[in-house]
């Protein structure tokens, strides 16, 4: 049956000296394998270069719900790339964006919540000239509310420790492994009130941003089994300095 949606690819595999198989994250679909085939003939509308990391599609696709693996008939930018591929910190950024969702989604069923959200993630990363060294944190932070731990917003005084496991700030002045402690616990309820029109207003020093970052990923390890470590972040690290 021929369907109609947007994707996000995530993932896209060499099969053959022509063909591509992809993982897309679909509007209509969730997660999804397509292929596409004919990718290096010259009458082949279906051309490598619209499957980078993160590239935002307008599909049309067979889909045979009996089968692992869906065939792509037709494919066009839903949006066009600006900046990303032109700036080495937005580049980096979509590899690191890129990395964690790979590893955070799994689900073959539609999502419009997350898909509007990546979608829309994705497209302001590109049209943003400020606050890209804090781009990567604010993402994980609103992320985690589609995947079922965002932190809750209970922090204070008497509760400025944020317990990793918990999903919530606690009063402890003991040191912990599952603990995020002052000042990263501050910064991440701060962090839990923005959005991507105010993430500028919000900047962290370099050895604290790294910080940040190391402690935002060991909470995705806690709540998402097989999530593991990530690659990307190194590199990232470098770029935005």
């Amino acid at each position: 049956m021929l369907e109609k949606t947007r994707g996000i690819v995530f993932r896209k595999i060499k099969y053959s000296e022509s063909s591509l198989i992809l993982q897309v994250y679909t509007e209509k679909f969730g997660l999804q394998s397509l292929m596409a085939r004919g990718t290096r003939s010259r009458k082949s509308k279906l051309k490598a270069g619209l499957f980078q990391h993160l590239a935002l599609l307008d599909l049309v696709i067979y889909r045979n719900e009996k089968k692992d693996i869906h065939h792509i008939k037709e494919v066009k930018p839903a949006y066009s790339f600006s900046s990303i591929p032109f700036d080495i910190r937005k580049s980096s950024l979509v590899v690191f964006m890129n990395e964690v969702l790979l590893k955070s989604i799994k689900e073959e069923e539609e999502n419009e919540g997350l898909f509007r959200f990546l979608f829309n993630s994705i497209q302001i990363l590109d049209i943003k000239k400020e606050g890209i060294a804090e781009f990567h944190l604010l993402f994980l932070v609103l992320l985690s509310k589609f995947l079922g731990f965002f932190p809750d917003k209970d922090f204070s005084e008497d509760r400025p420790s944020f317990d990793l496991q918990e999903g919530k700030f606690i009063k402890s002045s003991e040191s912990s492994d599952l603990l995020m402690p002052m000042p990263f616990s501050q910064y991440l309820f701060r962090f839990l009130s923005l959005n991507y029109d105010s993430e500028e207003n919000l900047k962290l020093p370099g050895n604290l941003k790294n910080g940040f970052l190391d402690y935002l990923l060991k909470y995705y390890r806690i709540h998402l089994p097989g999530f593991g470590e990530l690659k990307s972040h190194i590199i990232l690290r470098e770029v935005l300095g």
